[in-house]
């Protein structure tokens, strides 16, 4: 029986996921470059960093990050050399919400977050997150400054309290929640971008809601939320950006996004 594939922890989700040549790419074969091979490029050839110390920010062994930079090279060399589209999605990942302690990040805002915001999670309890602005829910995901998290035990809300986004903005925001340990947001506008690092980050999303924000968590909560399920968000191309606006599974980041990992 084969071996596990051990997540690989990703710090940032990626904010673009597209990309195509100017000249007319039609016919030709797309490369997937998997979110894991993504984070060895950005930390090798963006960070400076060696193989070995990107080993350690994944939390996988030397070997196997080689074998990662060394997959997503050869792609990335064929998009290059023929001119090939190139979508990033998938792999065995986990995106970090401020708990990697081989993070070569100095005062981290990811760390920080997760520590003022530790909560302890039982069966019945779930924080829920919406994009606020002076008690509305704000439209446009990838410009909320602020969320206003709602900690809720069996039903009810036992807690609520306003946080800053500390100028984190586009995919970034998605990580912001999953340091927050936010299990469900609601919001306005969002582009497709975002609503993958969402996904990633394990938080459900209920967009497209508008008016008070606490009564819409009220509504969620009564089971009778009006929300939008194939909310896209149009302002500013956020869906080619990464999102430019706007389970309930306990702590995102032990869990793998994809394959057999964590599951």
């Amino acid at each position: 029986m084969p071996r596990p594939t051990k997540c690989r922890m990703v710090c940032r989700f990626p904010q673009t996921l597209e990309f195509a040549p100017s000249n007319d790419a039609e016919g030709k074969e797309l490369i997937i470059l998997t979110v894991d091979e993504y984070e060895t490029v950005r930390l090798i050839d963006r960070e400076g960093m060696s193989q070995e110390q990107c080993s350690q920010q994944m939390q996988i062994a030397r070997t196997t990050a080689q074998k990662i930079y060394d997959s997503a090279r050869k792609k990335l060399a064929d998009v290059l050399v023929d001119g090939r589209p190139l979508k990033i999605e998938g792999g065995e990942y986990r995106l970090c919400g401020g708990m990697n302690r081989f993070c070569g990040i100095d005062k981290c805002y990811k760390q920080e977050i997760f520590q003022n915001f530790q909560k302890t999670k039982g069966e019945n309890i779930m924080r829920i997150a919406v994009t606020y602005e002076n008690g509305q829910v704000f439209q446009h995901f990838g410009h909320t400054e602020q969320f206003k998290i709602y900690d809720v035990e069996n039903g009810k809300i036992m807690s609520s309290e306003v946080v800053g986004t500390n100028g984190q903005g586009h995919g970034a925001l998605a990580e912001v929640l999953n340091a927050l340990q936010a299990d469900i947001l609601i919001c306005g506008g969002i582009g497709g971008g975002a609503q993958a690092a969402l996904a990633s980050a394990g938080v459900k999303l209920y967009g497209g809601v508008t008016g008070d924000a606490d009564a819409a968590v009220e509504a969620l909560l009564g089971g009778n939320l009006a929300y939008n399920p194939d909310v896209q968000c149009s302002h500013h191309d956020g869906e080619h950006h990464g999102g430019d606006c706007g389970g309930h599974n306990g702590h995102h980041d032990h869990e793998c996004r994809h394959g057999n990992c964590g599951k």
